[in-house]
């Protein structure tokens, strides 16, 4: 047989779903940076206020409970998108596997619909939140940092999680992030 050379070349529309992913894959490893940031964040400024209020010192950290709630909100938000491309909740796996293949699917498919639908009106209503809390110029309790991007911070991750989700159930084998 003969095979012309543009046979085994992707076409464009693989080509543009590839980079697509290739893009949300990085947006997800960007994400996960943020987060371990977060978390070292966290752990600096309570080791400092710990260190600070030692009675030699004397000197709590002010604003530690703001960056730390800050912070915490951050990490949660920003590791969801991994852990939702690594697969990596909790599955009622006993249970699914004792159902057939088909159903297994149905199941599957259904529930990825739902959290699709899910993710997407907390994305949403992140947002809305953010943009009200901009519009009040709404602060943290003791620094009185404007707090309005960390609901919308929020409200992107659960695009995030809903376009990695969306891959799982175009491509329901297929690792889109591997451990």
């Amino acid at each position: 047989m003969i095979h012309s050379a543009h046979e085994h070349t992707p076409g464009i529309g693989q080509r543009i779903g590839g980079a697509c992913i290739r893009l949300l894959r990085q947006v997800v490893f960007v994400l996960l940076g943020v987060s371990a940031v977060s978390i070292f964040v966290m752990i600096g400024v309570t080791c400092a206020d710990v260190i600070l209020r030692l009675p030699w010192i004397n000197r709590p950290f002010i604003g530690a409970y703001d960056i730390v709630r800050i912070a915490g909100a951050v990490t949660l938000a920003t590791a969801l998108p991994y852990t939702t491309a690594v697969k990596g909740h909790v599955a009622i796996e006993y249970f699914f596997h004792k159902l057939g293949r088909t159903s297994r699917m149905v199941v599957d498919s259904v529930m990825r619909l739902l959290s699709m639908a899910l993710f997407g009106f907390l994305g949403w209503r992140s947002m809305l939140y953010g943009q009200n809390l901009r519009r009040i110029n709404q602060v943290s309790q003791t620094l009185e940092l404007p707090i309005f991007w960390v609901p919308m911070v929020i409200g992107m991750c659960c695009f995030v999680v809903v376009l990695v989700v969306t891959y799982h159930l175009i491509r329901p084998r297929g690792e889109m992030i591997k451990l």
